[in-house]
């Protein structure tokens, strides 16, 4: 129960509609039991004892209980399934909202197809215990707990000898929970990778047609569906292995029943009528145990969705704001890294190894090297995705730890390589960090990132509804939407991560020369392969394995004859090679 303890906080602010379900799952229960002792009155009084005044009260009686038990009923079961609704509705909003400020590194380990199987499937099966499983497991002890009372009251000795299988019964259902709940956490596992295989699948499925890579997916996605129904097979065998036991001790109490309540009628110590409700009340009994597995099984989902659901509940978000953050309505954008290394994870090698620079307000500072050089993590640490190991940075000449995450980021404008477009109008993907944005501040933007022209060609304009991350765009096309989209926000620093890949020289050249009007006043990281990007930088960092190899302006790096020139000889040589046939 130590899963259901700690996320009670998500359920039992709304206990009250469970305490009107359990309320008249009482009444339910109550007018249950005494059918069995209807049917024992009409058995002995009318039947036995030939008083048939008795069968309009029996009638009528019968009818008003049947009436009154369909309320209860009603009210119940929708009071019951309000509880657990509105239960994970709450959780539900509780886990999004911490996927929402999870760091960076959690998702370095994450999987998507997992983490949405858990914000769906591990989700439904907590509901569905809180809304069926606590009220049935209530009723079971309920049923049993009348039934039992009742029997007493016809006959103890009955009642003993009848029940004498009931402790096996129980060391039975205790084993199944034991073997049933580790099988379905499997499950659980196992259905989060399905998720994932069919989510990465989908995102890639580009790469998978272009390479003719369909027949090796479909064997992929076999040997995973595989172990799904495997674990599903395990779990089925562990039902079919107890259950028909369990049967068995059930029956095994009827035979009980019917050799000594059969020997009490005949002696004349029972009446025939109470036999016959003796033998409901024991289905009674009997019936709930038996179906415990159902109750168990249902428990054991919730509990092993209510763990996977805790950890994401319970991951440390290591990157949160100070005891008294800074806000700021606007930086000023002075960049200093003081010996900043960085691990991504404890025993990785250094991605960034004592790193230190100066970026004043309204500069531009490139950032060059190969793949793995650590241009993007520099990035990453100003906005706080990612905590450095050891030095400092600071913005304003503020620790960026004592600032707000809010404000700090809100400063910051990113435009990624891989740029993300959201499932909506262009409209609205522009102006995303700005969602109070004038229309024609978005225009604006759009037209500074050479993106107007190709927009007000589309059917719909700005208002044109884009599809999955952007489908239905060119990469260019999508670049240019994410530019407008970093402009818009008007961010003090401007972060440009190979911002311009995706698109011509042509383009690049126009997207370039408009940015130098966004960039006055405010300082600008340009990551970039291409040096035409970063050339007239105020100061360009050569990185390679997490250091700063060289620094200074285009010029007087290429008079250095050192890394930065050989990037150069490498991307420049084939255009001298041009010319010069050109001119012989």
């Amino acid at each position: 129960m130590e899963t259901f303890k700690k996320l009670k906080m998500y359920y039992w602010p709304y206990k009250h509609y469970f305490i009107w379900s359990i309320g008249f799952l009482i009444i339910v229960t109550a007018i249950t039991v005494v059918y069995p002792m209807i049917l024992q009155i009409t058995i002995d009084e009318v039947v036995v004892n030939g008083q048939y005044n008795w069968i309009p009260p029996l009638a009528l009686g019968f009818i008003g209980i049947m009436v009154i038990k369909g309320i209860a009923s009603f009210i119940y079961q929708y009071t019951g399934d309000l509880f657990g609704i509105t239960s994970v509705y709450k959780l539900r909003n509780a886990l999004y909202e911490k996927l929402q400020f999870l760091p960076f590194r959690y998702y370095d380990n994450a999987k998507t197809g997992d983490l949405m199987s858990r914000l769906t499937a591990d989700v439904e099966g907590f509901r569905f215990f809180l809304s069926v499983g606590f009220s049935e497991l209530i009723r079971f002890v309920l049923l049993i707990g009348i039934s039992f009372a009742v029997m007493f009251y016809y006959s103890m000795s009955l009642t003993i000898v009848t029940l004498i299988t009931l402790p096996f019964l129980a060391v039975v259902t205790f084993k199944f929970d034991k073997a049933v709940h580790p099988a379905f956490r499997n499950i659980r596992k196992s259905f989060g990778r399905l998720n994932t295989k069919v989510q990465e699948n989908i995102s890639g499925i580009n790469t998978v047609k272009s390479l003719s890579r369909e027949d090796f997916e479909i064997n992929k996605f076999n040997d995973t569906n595989g172990d799904y129904k495997d674990k599903y097979l395990q779990t089925s065998y562990i039902w079919a292995k107890y259950f028909p036991l369990m049967e068995f001790l059930g029956n095994i109490s009827v035979v009980f029943l019917l050799s000594y309540g059969g020997y009490l009628v005949i002696s004349g110590e029972l009446m025939p009528g109470e036999l016959v409700a003796f033998y409901s009340l024991l289905w009674y009994i009997m019936w709930p145990i038996m179906n415990l597995g159902f109750v168990v099984n249902l428990f054991s989902q919730a509990k092993a969705s209510g763990e996977r659901l805790l950890e994401i509940l319970d991951a440390e978000n290591e990157i949160v704001n100070g005891p008294a953050p800074i806000s700021k309505e606007r930086l000023n954008g002075d960049v200093e890294f003081r010996n900043v290394t960085l691990r991504y994870t404890e025993n990785a090698k250094e991605a960034l190894s004592k790193i230190s620079f100066t970026a004043c307000q309204g500069k531009m500072i490139g950032l060059i090297g190969s793949t793995g050089s650590g241009k993007t993590s520099i990035t990453q640490l100003m906005t706080r995705f990612y905590e450095p190991e050891t030095g400092e940075i600071l913005i304003d000449g503020i620790h960026i730890n004592e600032y707000d995450l809010s404000s700090l980021r809100s400063s910051i404008g990113f435009v990624l390589q891989e740029s993300f477009l959201f499932s909506s109008s262009i409209k609205a993907n522009i102006s995303y960090g700005k969602p109070d944005a004038a229309m024609e501040e978005i225009i604006d933007a759009a037209k500074r990132a050479q993106a107007h022209d190709f927009i007000m060609e589309l059917p719909d304009g700005y208002e044109t509804m884009l599809g999955e991350r952007g489908m239905g765009l060119s990469g260019g096309q999508k670049q240019r939407i994410a530019i407008a989209r970093a402009i818009c926000a008007d961010p003090s620093i401007l972060i440009l991560d190979d911002a311009t890949s995706a698109v011509d020289m042509e383009t690049e050249y126009q997207i370039q020369k408009a940015l130098k009007e966004v960039m006055k006043g405010r300082t600008t990281f340009i990551i970039a392969h291409r040096i035409s990007s970063l050339k007239h930088a105020d100061e360009i960092l050569v990185l390679e394995n997490g250091r700063i190899v060289e620094r200074g302006i285009h010029d007087r790096l290429l008079s250095q004859n050192g890394p930065y020139q050989r990037i150069y000889d490498i991307q420049y040589q084939d255009l001298e090679k041009i010319s010069k046939s050109h001119i012989s």
